[in-house]
C-alpha cells in the first residue's frame, strides 16, 4: 500500500464540473489543504474565469454539455500552453483505451476517487511528486 500523498503548498484551482454536487465536493477536498479554490458549471464560465485570474492548477469534469474537459483543456493550452490541468472523469478508461491522446491533460483521475488521489494528480502537475 503506498504512503498518503502528503498536502501541498497553497494553489490557486479552478475547478470545473456542471454537477454542482461534484463541483463542491472537490472543492472542498481542496480547501482542506488550504488551496484557494475557484468553481464552475460549465467549459464557458470556466473560460471566462480563467480569462479574468490566473490559476495555478485547473481540475476539470471530462463529460459536460456543449464542451468536454477535453475541449476546455485544449482551449486553456491554446491561452496557455503551460497551464496544468487535471481531469477527474468516470470515464478514464474509454479515454485512455481510445487511442487519442490526451496531449492537453497533464494529469488523469478516474472517479470515484479519494482526496489522496486529488492530492497525487496536483502533485504530478506542480512538480512536487516524488
Amino acid at each position: 500500500m503506498s504512503k498518503p500523498a502528503a498536502p501541498l503548498p497553497p494553489q490557486r484551482i479552478l475547478v470545473v464540473d456542471d454537477e454542482p454536487c461534484v463541483c463542491d465536493a472537490v472543492k472542498l477536498m481542496l480547501e482542506v489543504d488550504a488551496h484557494k479554490v475557484q468553481t464552475a458549471g460549465d467549459a464557458k464560465e470556466a473560460l471566462g474565469l480563467y480569462k479574468k485570474g490566473k490559476f495555478d492548477i485547473v481540475v476539470t469534469d471530462w463529460k459536460m454539455k456543449e464542451m468536454n474537459g477535453v475541449e476546455l483543456a485544449d482551449a486553456i493550452k491554446a491561452i496557455d500552453p503551460k497551464q496544468p490541468v487535471v481531469m477527474i472523469t468516470a470515464h478514464a478508461e474509454i479515454l485512455q483505451g481510445s487511442g487519442t491522446p490526451l496531449k492537453s491533460v497533464d494529469a488523469l483521475v478516474p472517479k470515484p476517487f479519494l482526496q489522496d488521489d486529488l492530492r497525487k494528480a496536483i502533485a504530478k502537475v506542480t512538480g512536487n511528486s516524488k
